[in-house]
C-alpha cells in the first residue's frame, strides 16, 4: 500500500515521528478537560521532545543501507564484512575516527593501535548502528560528526581522537 520510497522516509524519521505523536498526546492531556492529566501530560511532552531531538540526529546520520558490505556492532566491537575488505575494531581500543569523503561513497575510517585501519562505507548495510557506537566515545561532538557527514567538502576529517594521555573512556549517551 505504501510506496517503497515513502516507507523508507518514514523509517528514516521514525523516532522523530514517534516523539511528535508523544508530544502532541502530552499537550492534549495537558490542555484536556479536568486538568487530571497535567503532570503525566507534561512528562509525556518532555519525553516526546527528547525523542524528537534524538530522532532528528539519527535521521541525519542514516543512509540508504544499499552500499557494499555489512556492519555489525556487538559488545563494544565494530565488525565490517565487505566484498573486498573487512575487519574489526574494539571501541575501547579505538584511537581515531575519521570521515574520508575523498572516497566514493564516503567511508568511516577507524584506527586501532597495532591493527590496519578499518574503512566502512557510510551507506553499508547496518551502518545505522554506528551512530550509537560512536556516541559512546568520550568527547565525541555529535553535531560536528553530523555536519561533516552532510557537508559537500571532499576531504578527510578527523571526527574524534583519543586523548593523548590515553585516558579516554567509553561512556553512555
Amino acid at each position: 500500500m505504501i510506496r517503497p520510497e515513502a516507507k523508507a522516509q518514514l523509517m528514516r524519521w521514525r523516532e522523530t515521528l514517534a516523539g511528535s505523536v508523544m508530544a502532541a498526546l502530552g499537550l492534549w492531556w495537558l490542555l484536556g478537560p479536568g486538568r487530571l492529566l497535567v503532570l503525566p501530560g507534561l512528562a509525556l511532552m518532555i519525553v516526546g521532545a527528547g525523542l524528537v531531538w534524538v530522532g532528528v540526529q539519527r535521521a541525519r546520520f542514516r543512509s540508504t543501507g544499499a552500499g557494499p558490505g555489512t556492519v555489525s556492532v556487538d559488545e563494544g566491537q565494530i565488525t565490517y564484512f565487505g566484498p573486498l575488505t573487512g575487519g574489526a575494531v574494539a571501541l575501547r581500543e579505538m584511537s581515531q575516527l575519521r570521515l574520508d569523503k575523498t572516497l566514493f561513497p564516503a567511508h568511516w575510517g577507524l584506527s586501532q593501535p597495532g591493527q590496519p585501519d578499518l574503512f566502512i562505507p557510510v551507506n553499508a548495510e547496518g551502518a545505522d548502528a554506528l551512530f550509537d557506537a560512536f556516541a559512546t566515545l568520550s568527547g565525541l561532538r555529535t553535531e560536528r560528526m553530523l555536519h561533516a557527514l552532510q557537508g559537500q567538502e571532499k576531504h578527510r576529517i578527523v571526527i574524534w581522537q583519543r586523548d593523548p594521555s590515553g585516558n579516554a573512556q567509553i561512556g553512555l549517551h
